[in-house]
């Protein structure tokens, strides 16, 4: 409400894929290659690895950072103040964040759950406060606030990190729980050679490809102009807005999952010559997260299209609720659906992939990553900023697709059909059905230029509908009720203390 939306559209879509981009590129590989195999496996290697992302950070910031000086479009001074500052601070930023790269790693692998959440909390709340005030109280500093905030969040996310560690290493609680690690200077780097190597070589490509699928459309923004600054504004703080239950539940499930699959299964063998009772757990747990993120999706698809309006009105006025707004968002919740069931699907290939496989996979994602490029491209030109949500929904098919097929084949030789999980009770769907009517039907009478006494009717059919659909979760998934009160409220949070 305080800045325009060229500025905003420079700092979510431009500056933020910068910074994203150097992260993938400097670390996703390692994040795979080290988060997989054994709990014996040699952490020192391990670690001593992690710190050549360090390196490979400062030389694709100094190099993507002349490109968005030099070669991209540049804004204009008087609407986007300080531009060059905004790209060094993003890119310095990416830097300071892999710094932690090591603490993050040994922290994911022994499940510390409770740490990475505090530490992402209170590094985001720094941020976001940080750029309240000097919005309001310096809006003419432009970039540089949101530079700051930036800086901010990066130095702090990896002190939260440093200091828990630091403290941890040596107590009695490390000892009692035989840490891998005893000393601070374990965590430092050292030159030796590191069996893990060669796994990080052949993922390189396959995140590299992951991540031009996962953002594309920032690129076609960023490199073919399709947009302008403004609608590129819009289009983030929306797609920022819908995606907040991807950000805040599917990734968490799908980090500490792949992690958990990774360790259950080996990489690379068929369901025959793997432990049974390995098979049998994975196979449990993959189906519940199937349904669990099903009907998160479908939950947020159904009632999703008609509160788009009223919630875009509420969050940001008649800036965001007219215009394509509303149509967006509503695209955005169809696109959460795919967003869930893809996230689940792919962190259990990727953990079970071996490296044939994953080459293979990495010449579907350059097909691909170039017929989503294309058709964003062209549906951009067709139906505006829609086009891209319509485009990610069909690459995020086309890769439920593959990991699907993956899934069967590993196993179809057992007797476990984990893709059950992806078929809700018939009963559920039915109610999923009626409700959405019912709230379509109750937004067109009511929502959303009758008034708050309207308004508040069409939100109390909404919470009627959302409380039936509740109950008869309830009532038709026990199975999964079960699984959710015993390991994500009980046997999860245990694992992260």
């Amino acid at each position: 409400r305080h800045l325009s939306r060229e500025l905003i559209g420079v700092v979510s879509v431009r500056l933020t894929l910068l910074y994203s981009t150097v992260l993938f590129l400097a670390r996703e590989a390692f994040r795979r290659a080290c988060l997989s195999g054994g709990a014996k496996r040699n952490w020192t290697k391990t670690i001593n690895l992690l710190w050549f992302t360090v390196p490979l950070g400062i030389f694709w910031s100094v190099f993507l950072g002349a490109v968005w000086l030099h070669l991209l479009e540049v804004p204009d001074p008087t609407v986007v103040p300080h531009y060059q500052a905004g790209v060094v601070a993003f890119g310095l930023s990416a830097v300071i964040e892999l710094l932690g790269e090591p603490f993050w790693v040994l922290a994911q692998a022994h499940l510390f759950i409770r740490l990475k959440v505090i530490a992402e909390s209170f590094s985001v709340l720094s941020k976001c406060v940080l750029t309240v005030i000097l919005v309001i109280l310096y809006p003419q500093w432009g970039l540089y606030i949101f530079s700051l905030a930036q800086l901010l969040y990066t130095s702090i996310l990896v002190m939260c990190y440093v200091i828990y560690f630091m403290t941890f290493l040596g107590s009695p609680e490390a000892t009692k729980k035989s840490f891998p690690v005893a000393r601070m200077k374990a965590l430092l780097p050292n030159l030796v050679e590191d069996e893990v190597g060669h796994t990080v070589y052949f993922l390189i490509l396959q995140s590299f490809l992951g991540k031009v699928l996962k953002i594309s459309e920032r690129y076609v923004m960023t490199f073919l102009n399709v947009l302008n600054f403004g609608d590129q504004g819009v289009y983030d703080i929306i797609n920022n807005l819908g995606s907040l239950v991807a950000r805040f539940i599917f990734l968490p499930i799908e980090e500490s999952f792949y992690v958990f699959f990774a360790k259950v299964l080996e990489r690379g063998k068929n369901v025959k010559h793997q432990k049974q009772d390995d098979v049998a757990t994975a196979a449990s747990v993959l189906e519940l997260l199937l349904k669990l993120v099903l009907l998160i999706g479908l939950t947020i698809t159904v009632f999703g299209y008609a509160y788009s309006q009223l919630a875009l009105d509420v969050y940001g006025g008649s800036m965001l609720s007219s215009g394509t707004g509303p149509s967006l968002l509503r695209c955005y919740s169809l696109y959460v659906l795919f967003l869930a069931v893809n996230g689940v699907t792919e962190c259990f290939t990727f953990a079970l992939m071996c490296k044939e496989e994953v080459d293979k996979y990495n010449f579907v994602m350059l097909a691909l990553s170039f017929t989503f490029l294309c058709i964003s491209y062209f549906l951009t030109h067709w139906h505006g900023s829609v086009g891209f949500i319509l485009a990610n929904c069909f690459n995020m098919g086309i890769r439920i697709a593959h990991s699907i097929h993956f899934i069967y084949d590993f196993f179809k030789e057992s007797t476990c059909r984990p893709l059950s999980g992806l078929l809700p009770s018939p009963l559920l769907l039915l109610v999923y059905i009626i409700s959405g009517a019912i709230t379509v039907f109750s937004e067109v009478f009511f929502c959303c230029d009758k008034g708050w006494m309207a308004r508040l009717i069409h939100i109390s059919v909404g919470a009627l509908c959302l409380a039936a659909t509740i109950v008869t979760m309830f009532c038709t998934e026990t199975k999964l009720i079960g699984f959710v009160r015993s390991q994500f409220l009980s046997q999860y949070m245990k694992k992260g203390t």
